[in-house]
């Protein structure tokens, strides 16, 4: 018998709409401790709604939220997590690790300043005013501030926008030990290769509604398609349910039974090259699942 590990936050039947728009229909969605849950979609498919929701940033339409088994809204709730959203900003002339210390003054049990700017990689820049930051900088910055209660769950919308490939695989190694530790982390991203790299658990969200969960692995083969790379002038015509990427002469099809697929080109006496068939990325999985439903 498997336990299930404890829920940190739920959406039961959760909906919300904007003006008429619905951005979540009926979405049930649990993070646990000990995960990185990616939260994956194309634009507006309700990825920042689903975790407004969690964190009590909004309100379900119908359905609930909550978080520890409580209102998401209840100060001392949200005490236990923390948060990087999309934007963040901070008082331009504020230095550095006076903006860590007012955040800090908010927990009974913060971590030191030090060591939060030498987790994130900002100790060189402590005295600098926060205005004169650079963009990766900020964002460095965002996820010291979610550090500093000691939380027991992070909250993370797009938290690499900005950073450069060191600082992306330093925050990498951040909440992969962070989780380790019992951690519940839910990531959204636009970047597939930092969830492939990442999450323990994938939910793909498609015009408000979940479309799959499971992990990588069960999301590749749920699409259940190879990618076929080739240069043409041309494709021939493709089987039902294939679908394709062209640019200029450039294509990449994908297709349930890439053998198939290639006999028929062979057959049609189109002239092709570079000829190249492989097993899905989860980007190549994420188009081939939301390709018809973007």
């Amino acid at each position: 018998m498997v336990l299930r590990k404890p829920c940190v936050a739920r959406l039961a039947a959760a909906s919300k709409a904007y003006g008429g728009v619905e951005a979540l229909a009926d979405v049930d969605l649990e993070l646990r401790r000990g995960e990185v849950l990616g939260l994956l979609g194309p634009n507006g498919a309700g990825k920042s709604t689903a975790m407004a929701l969690m964190l009590g940033l909004r309100r379900p339409d119908r359905g609930t939220a909550r978080l520890f088994d409580a209102d998401p809204r209840d100060p001392a709730t949200r005490r236990q997590i923390g948060v990087v959203l999309q934007d963040v900003g901070f008082p331009p002339t504020l230095r550095v690790h006076e903006v860590v210390d007012l955040v800090r003054a908010h927990f009974p049990d913060a971590v030191p300043c030090d060591e939060l700017l030498e987790r994130v990689g900002l100790s060189d820049v402590a005295g600098r005013q926060a205005g004169g930051l650079s963009g990766g900088e900020r964002r460095r910055l965002a996820v010291a501030l979610a550090l500093a209660g000691r939380p027991t769950a992070l909250f993370l919308d797009e938290p690499t926008a900005g950073l450069d490939a060191n600082g992306r695989r330093a925050l990498w190694k951040e909440l992969a030990e962070f989780a380790s530790a019992g951690g519940a982390v839910l990531l959204t991203t636009q970047q597939l290769h930092e969830a492939e790299e990442l999450a323990t658990r994938l939910v793909l969200l498609v015009r408000g509604r979940i479309m799959l969960e499971g992990s990588v692995t069960q999301i590749r083969a749920r699409a259940g398609m190879a990618a076929v790379r080739l240069r043409a002038a041309r494709l021939p015509p493709l089987p039902v349910a294939a679908t394709a990427e062209s640019r200029l002469d450039r294509h990449i099809v994908y297709v349930a039974d890439p053998d198939a697929f290639v006999r028929e080109l062979v057959r049609s006496g189109l002239p092709f090259r570079d000829l190249e068939v492989s097993r899905l990325s989860l980007e190549d999985a994420f188009v081939a699942l939301t390709g018809a439903h973007a």
